[in-house]
């Protein structure tokens, strides 16, 4: 009897469990191609916030050039996509991914857009640890800061320039936080350095039925 009871029980328990996963399963088939789409909205927003509708016609996130995890400067872990601007067929800023290894916290997750003409488009934090009230500063929902970016590029300011005020540079650092503005402003330059030496390929034209 024994016997008979654990076995009933073992049979109730692996029944419960395939329709356990079953529901999971099913719950996760409908609800994928719905996360997906917010997934794919939350991205978008934050490429419109670095270049809005008016400077391209194109879908940002459908117009990708991969970037190798080992790509220089860059500090990424993994391979990642840029994604390119265009307007009328021609790119007009590329928007990179970057990340700051030297955050007073962490790691500092960043999407850097350069313009054609080597300009910086915007930089927006994406994700970040850094302390509430201070280092959070670099994240435009807390403050404008990532704002002076706008309109840099490697020659304004000079390379002296590229870092924080208290190093001598142009850049604002917080009350009580250096380092992760420091981080920020290194990580921003990175990017733009690598947008100037693949500019080839991030600005290429867009390939045409009669290109080979």
């Amino acid at each position: 009897m024994l016997g008979q009871s654990i076995t009933r029980n073992g049979i109730l328990l692996g029944l419960f469990a395939v329709f356990t996963t079953l529901l999971i399963a099913g719950t996760f088939l409908q609800t994928r191609d719905r996360i997906a789409l917010e997934q794919r909205k939350a991205e978008e927003k934050a490429l419109l916030e670095i270049v809005p509708r008016t400077r391209h016609d194109n879908s940002m996130l459908d117009d990708t050039v991969t970037i190798a995890a080992d790509a220089p400067g860059l500090g990424l872990t993994e391979p990642r996509q840029a994604y390119i601007a265009r307007q009328g067929g021609r790119a007009v800023a590329a928007i990179i991914p970057v990340t700051a290894p030297d955050g007073y916290s962490g790691t500092i997750d960043m999407i850097v857009g350069v313009n054609v003409d080597g300009s910086v488009a915007g930089v927006r934090i994406l994700s970040h640890k850094e302390t509430p009230g201070l280092g959070d500063k670099v994240d435009i929902k807390k403050s404008p800061w990532v704002l002076d970016f706008d309109g840099r590029s490697l020659t304004n300011p000079t390379p002296d320039g590229w870092a924080v005020k208290k190093d001598r540079g142009v850049f604002d650092q917080f009350t009580g936080a250096t380092i992760t503005p420091r981080a920020v402003v290194a990580a921003t330059r990175r990017a733009l350095e690598y947008a100037n030496n693949e500019q080839a390929r991030l600005y290429a034209p867009l390939a045409t039925s009669g290109d080979s």
